[in-house]
């Protein structure tokens, strides 16, 4: 099938290639995983190989995750990433040695081709999810694209994004949810919107990370709680979801040896949290799946 198209799955549900896995169109739950930003290629080689690792110990299905910049940090002296070449190039490699596909954000209409030629899925970040240049540069890239609900949409206005992304004929399409603006520096997820976002015709995702992070709530960076991570993937699974994205990192706390943090850590799993959580998820699915 044509990159950035989508095809009828079992059910009359609609179903999105990315790589080698298959979204959605009740095909089996996907991991969506991998550290905040990519520090070092040694270091996105070893978490990429063991996120996979612990996916296959599990049977689900893995796409491998990391930003090479990340464009919305709190502070101008916030750690971003290796940049655009750079990191572009490290994924490549994930991809070719780990064998997984790779999602990344893109942030700008200029990063769109490059990034297209090594993802297989683009991702438009939440902040920047109702700019239409990029939206549609993203569509005619014809890869597909996660759509990532911005903190201060409602689910029901990304039919809009999904008409902007419609328009450039491609309909490999996903849709994540990933918590509301609730007061200053908090977020609050509303379960009704995954339900909301998948009666668009589209898989839907679960960021269970970013869903419990605490946007600039330590002043210079933004803050989390891991601890109710596990508690909303589980739910999210439990309503039906087609993808489960999670930042992790095998420790999500440590810096920079200049002192910089590395990552959104407060919100980030510890790998070592993983396998029971894939247990967990993989347990209600099949109990979902009759």
């Amino acid at each position: 099938m044509p990159a950035g198209r989508a095809s009828e799955g079992e059910r009359g549900a609609r179903e999105v290639i990315a790589g080698k896995i298959r979204i959605g169109g009740g095909n089996p739950l996907v991991l969506i995983g991998g550290p905040c930003a990519i520090e070092d290629e040694p270091h996105a080689l070893m978490l990429a190989e063991r996120l996979a690792r612990a996916a296959g110990d599990a049977k689900v299905p893995f796409v491998y995750k990391s930003s090479y910049d990340k464009a919305n940090r709190s502070s101008v002296d916030a750690y971003r990433g290796p940049g655009l070449k750079e990191g572009l190039r490290i994924l490549r490699r994930v991809r070719e040695a780990v064998g997984c596909p790779v999602l990344s954000d893109v942030h700008d209409v200029s990063e769109v081709g490059p990034a297209a030629e090594v993802l297989d899925v683009l991702q438009v970040p939440a902040f920047l999810c109702r700019q239409t240049d990029l939206v549609l540069a993203c569509g005619r890239a014809r890869k597909p694209v996660n759509v990532k609900k911005g903190q201060f949409l409602s689910p029901r206005e990304m039919g809009n994004i999904v008409e902007k992304l419609r328009s450039t004929g491609n309909e490999a399409i996903l849709l994540t949810e990933r918590g509301t603006t609730f007061g200053y520096n908090n977020l609050v997820v509303d379960f009704r919107s995954l339900q909301i976002m998948r009666e668009l015709g589209y898989p839907v995702v679960f960021d269970a990370t970013h869903s419990v992070q605490l946007p600039g709530g330590e002043g210079t960076r933004s803050g989390g709680e891991r601890r109710y991570v596990p508690a909303l993937a589980r739910a999210a699974v439990a309503a039906g979801i087609d993808a489960l994205f999670m930042e992790i990192h095998e420790n999500p706390d440590r810096a920079l040896k200049d002192g910089r943090p590395l990552s959104d850590g407060p919100n980030m799993l510890r790998l070592d949290d993983l396998p029971r959580l894939l247990a967990e998820i993989t347990a209600i699915r099949r109990a979902l799946q009759g």
